[in-house]
């Protein structure tokens, strides 16, 4: 190891460190902390956000980083150097005063998002909009783009893609979701969901939640799980992955999806390889490619025949009066209801990327300048007329329903569906190399399917950008046709279409 890459790993280890440090912060913040500690908490985040930022630009690190080039690198050692340069370059570009000016104003909107979103008040927040908007054009200036700012901010979060390319992912997505949706709305079959707005009591549906992660795989030994307004995972290293739910006594499938989804994030941090922890190498590479972890548990696995043949005895011995007399195929089409609905998490596997398009529309308009955060209830409401042929009652199941503007995540969005369609592509894949996936999956082992993402998508860390490491998987580039066949060969059967 010569002693130049040495140097450089030795100060990437300390960011790392107070990365970890960082995420351990901003968990605390959305599930223990006192309301009145939002102030000082932003001052911390600031504080650490701008201590990674210096020693990411810095002259030593600038000077050792250039020096490393000179010498002979393993293959992992180039990832590393590639990966640290990176962001390094990216960082070098952005005042530390923005750094810490984000920080700072993202942890008081995450509190003022809370009691709007609470008391029904978008102009509470508006302001805030307003402002984590300007700071990110500002980040987005700084750093730079070809084509317009989302570019640059889209970039932080799925390294490589464009917002032309997803434009033109989501075009080919869009048309043939409304026209699958309006055609199982006119279809004659209608699941029975009755049964799954019952009493369900909230200590039952945490011991499902807690059975479900252990049998996925989940170790509770470097793990934990708690609960928050907004379900969310996060890691301080692989051996300290956290992750929340939440639960509704009259909506068992709310608690029931979010941690299987949950689950799959934390599987892909726990399923990196220790031998190079805390280095890029070690660490996932998209929020593109984590979703595709999560949805495809969600809804490939969890909302699968094979999944309920196991389940459903599962679920009707621990809620037995309120499954009396319901079916496996039942309760298999329930969970499969699609429906238009205004709250993107409690959305179908269809309609939800009807609601991410409709966001990412949004954020790009407001980064063209096309919207101001006055404008957006009025801009929301039409778009999910447009697409879902609905009309938000208020603003808590409308503009205020998520929490990602407040943390001024614009260009986060568009990585749900991403992930959608990633894995599809890797799922395709996943069942043609194990034949017995579906069998496994019926008598509750899901340990091979875990594998199987642990050595092809985990392990290899940041070796692959996120379209080199999906063509690796499955020989072939991103499609959206895997994802569109997926959807149809599922729902035209039960909607008979």
């Amino acid at each position: 190891m010569g002693k130049y890459y040495r140097k450089t790993m030795g100060i990437y280890k300390n960011i790392n460190d107070l990365s970890g440090a960082m995420a351990l912060l901003a968990w605390d913040q959305e599930t223990y902390m006192p309301t009145k500690g939002a102030s000082s908490r932003g001052q911390q985040l600031g504080t650490v956000s701008s201590l990674i930022h210096d020693m990411l630009t810095s002259v030593e690190m600038r000077s050792v980083l250039e020096k490393t080039r000179s010498e002979t690198l393993t293959t992992n050692q180039k990832i590393n150097i590639r990966e640290i340069s990176r962001k390094s370059d990216r960082s070098i570009k952005i005042p530390v005063t923005l750094v810490r000016k984000l920080a700072e104003t993202s942890s008081a909107a995450i509190g003022v998002w809370v009691e709007a979103r609470k008391n029904n008040d978008f102009k509470a927040f508006a302001p805030w909009i307003d402002k984590l908007v300007n700071l990110q054009q500002e980040t987005a200036e700084a750093v730079g783009y070809d084509d317009e700012p989302y570019d640059a901010l889209i970039d932080e979060y799925e390294p490589g893609i464009t917002t032309k390319q997803v434009i033109a992912i989501f075009d080919s997505i869009r048309d043939p979701l409304v026209d699958l949706v309006n055609n199982i709305q006119k279809s004659h079959f209608r699941p029975r969901t009755d049964f799954l707005e019952k009493n369900y009591p909230v200590k039952n549906q945490q011991q499902i939640a807690s059975h479900l992660a252990k049998i996925m795989g989940f170790d509770f030994e470097s793990g934990r799980i708690d609960i928050s307004a907004h379900p969310f995972c996060t890691n301080m290293g692989i051996n300290d992955v956290r992750l929340t739910n939440r639960y509704d006594k009259n909506l068992p499938t709310q608690s029931l999806y979010g941690i299987i989804h949950e689950v799959g994030h934390a599987l892909y941090e726990q399923g990196l390889d220790p031998a190079h922890e805390g280095t890029p190498r070690g660490s996932s590479v998209s929020l593109g490619i984590h979703e595709s972890q999560s949805r495809l548990w969600e809804n490939m696995v969890g909302r699968s025949r094979a999944f309920w043949r196991y389940f459903f005895p599962v679920f009707s011995a621990t809620f037995p009066e309120n499954l009396i007399g319901i079916t496996e195929e039942e309760i298999y089409a329930a969970v499969n209801e699609v429906k238009p609905s205004l709250i993107r998490v409690e959305a179908d596997e269809i309609t939800y990327n009807l609601h991410i398009i409709l966001r990412f529309e949004i954020e790009r308009g407001l980064f063209t300048k096309e919207y101001t955060a006055a404008d957006l209830p009025a801009i929301w409401a039409e778009k999910m007329k447009s697409l879902m042929g609905l009309k938000p009652p208020d603003y808590r199941t409308g503009i205020l329903q998520d929490i990602h503007w407040s943390h001024g995540s614009f260009g986060y969005f568009p990585t749900y569906t991403l992930g959608n369609i990633y894995a599809a592509q890797l799922y395709n894949t996943a069942t043609q190399e194990l034949p017995k996936l579906n069998d496994d999956i019926a008598h509750g082992n899901f340990l091979p399917l875990r594998e199987w993402l642990k050595q092809k998508i985990h392990r290899p860390g940041m070796t692959h950008s996120p379209a080199q490491l999906i063509e690796h998987i499955t020989s072939k580039p991103i499609s959206t046709n895997y994802f569109l066949t997926y959807i149809r060969n599922k729902y035209n059967p039960l909607y008979s279409l």
